[in-house]
């Protein structure tokens, strides 16, 4: 089982540099601990999204860990000019010396992507012609391609990857159709929903990735992720969990809000049903080790993403779920 870290960069109160200072020691943290991979969201015009550049601070976490891999979950790929964004994948990898990790996607929020002038309604187009082309660019010496939303002749793509063909790619999926697709492109997953839907998800994954000739000894990482918070005791996490997730989630509703509808997710008001419905954890260490065992159990997961930086967490808060993780509950499941 590896373990990895989610987070949307939400506005947690504090100025934003002192932010991004802290979450670079939390990543460094990480990676000492023996954490997989670091996967950071983007968002637009909105609280949820402090990072809307993802790259930019993944640069600055290429420099200041070691072993831990990242990138984003996931680029809006309809919001970027492809050939640019070949080239900054290319960058991030050799500057991390082949630790960067693809996630793409076509952008979860038609606000969000209205404010490029774009028009959510070609996502289901644009975002695999753009994958296409992209895939292209990065194995290429010389880039043409034509297509509904894109044409170049003849680019010459002077830089490359350290992974070859292309870093690993990932997708976020909420549903066993994104399972299919994923299969298809090769992609890791990672899933916010329930045991019971992550379930249904990871095994249609599993069909696919075999109907296409693979084994299981090689499938990609099929991951969970859960807001955790830990603490010495129960209560003490259980508070802290409360507190935050009422600010992360008027941070995650708000464009949606303030355009009169309801966020398409369905997340309750209070963060206790998603405890009840095993969609989130918050206690001990010892408590988290018997949470983790039943989803690894209920959904066949090879990869646990933990959001431990949401809402208005104070970095000490995010540090103690860290170092419980690292000291007590990585150990116990890489033996």
């Amino acid at each position: 089982m590896k373990f990895g870290l989610f987070e949307h960069m939400d506005d947690s109160g504090v100025p934003l540099g002192r932010q991004f200072e802290s979450r670079l020691s939390l990543l460094e943290a990480c990676d000492r601990y023996g954490f997989y991979a670091y996967h950071l969201a983007e968002h637009h015009g909105t609280p949820l999204g402090l990072a809307p550049s993802p790259g930019l601070f993944l640069a600055a976490v290429a420099q200041r860990t070691k072993r831990l891999r990242f990138g984003p979950l996931a680029y809006s790929l309809p919001l970027y000019h492809p050939i640019r964004l070949i080239e900054e994948i290319c960058m991030l990898d050799q500057m991390s010396g082949g630790r960067f990790e693809l996630g793409v996607g076509r952008g979860v929020s038609p606000f969000e992507v209205g404010f490029f002038g774009v028009n959510p309604a070609d996502g289901s187009r644009q975002f695999p012609e753009a994958l296409r082309l992209i895939k292209q660019g990065l194995t290429s010496d010389e880039l043409s391609f034509s297509g509904e939303f894109y044409n170049f002749h003849k680019v010459p793509m002077v830089l490359k990857p350290v992974q070859r063909p292309y870093p690993p790619l990932w997708y976020g999926v909420v549903a066993t159709e994104g399972a299919y697709w994923a299969a298809v492109e090769k992609a890791n997953i990672v899933t916010l929903v329930p045991p019971d839907p992550a379930r249904a998800i990871i095994e249609k994954y599993a069909v696919e990735w075999k109907k296409r000739g693979g084994s299981d000894s090689d499938l990609p990482l099929m991951g969970i992720s859960r807001h955790v918070v830990l603490a010495e005791t129960t209560a003490a996490a259980v508070a802290i969990a409360e507190r935050a997730y009422r600010l992360w989630l008027k941070h995650m509703e708000l464009l949606w809000v303030r355009n009169g509808t309801k966020l398409p997710l369905g997340l309750p008001a209070e963060i206790g049903p998603l405890f009840a419905a095993r969609a989130a954890f918050a206690g001990t260490a010892s408590e988290f080790k018997n949470f983790l065992q039943d989803q690894i159990r209920s959904t066949g997961a090879t990869y646990f993403v933990c959001d431990v930086a949401f809402g208005d967490l104070t970095p000490e808060e995010s540090m103690q779920t860290i170092r419980l993780l690292g000291e007590e509950v990585i150990p116990h499941f890489a033996d």
